[in-house]
Order: C-alpha cells, then structure tokens, then sequence
C-alpha cells in the first residue's frame, strides 16, 4: 500500500511539474492560454497534497505502533 502511495506521488508530481511548465512556456512565447488551462494543475496538486500528508504522517503511526505493543 505504502509503495502504491509513493509511486502516485512520484507520478503525480512529474504531471503537474510538466503542467505547470507549459503554461509558463505558452506564456513565454507570447500566447495567452484560455482561462480554464490555469486550474488543470490543480487537480494533480490536490492529489499530492493528499499523498504527501500521508508519506509525512507514515513514519509517525510506524512508531507508535512500535510503542504501542507490548514486549
């Protein structure tokens, strides 16, 4: 599961850095994108904001599950 999740993130954050570089590129050869292209990386971004919360959040519950069991 916790790779499944690390490799979401992987993924995820190779398209919305992809995304984001061709709006500034679009922007840099002088053509104005129509409205709606500013809001396509915000979908990817929800998504590792997700991920990421929970590989942060990963290292935490594995040490107190540690903790937790009695030896």
């Amino acid at each position: 599961m916790s790779r499944l999740i690390r490799q979401t993130h992987r993924w995820t954050s190779l398209v919305f850095a992809l995304l984001v570089a061709g709006i500034f590129l679009a922007l840099g050869l002088g053509s104005e994108p129509a409205q709606w292209v500013y809001f396509l990386p915000l979908a990817p971004l929800f998504l590792l904001l997700l991920t990421g919360l929970w590989l942060f959040v990963l290292p935490y519950l594995a040490r107190s599950r540690r903790v937790a069991r009695p030896e």
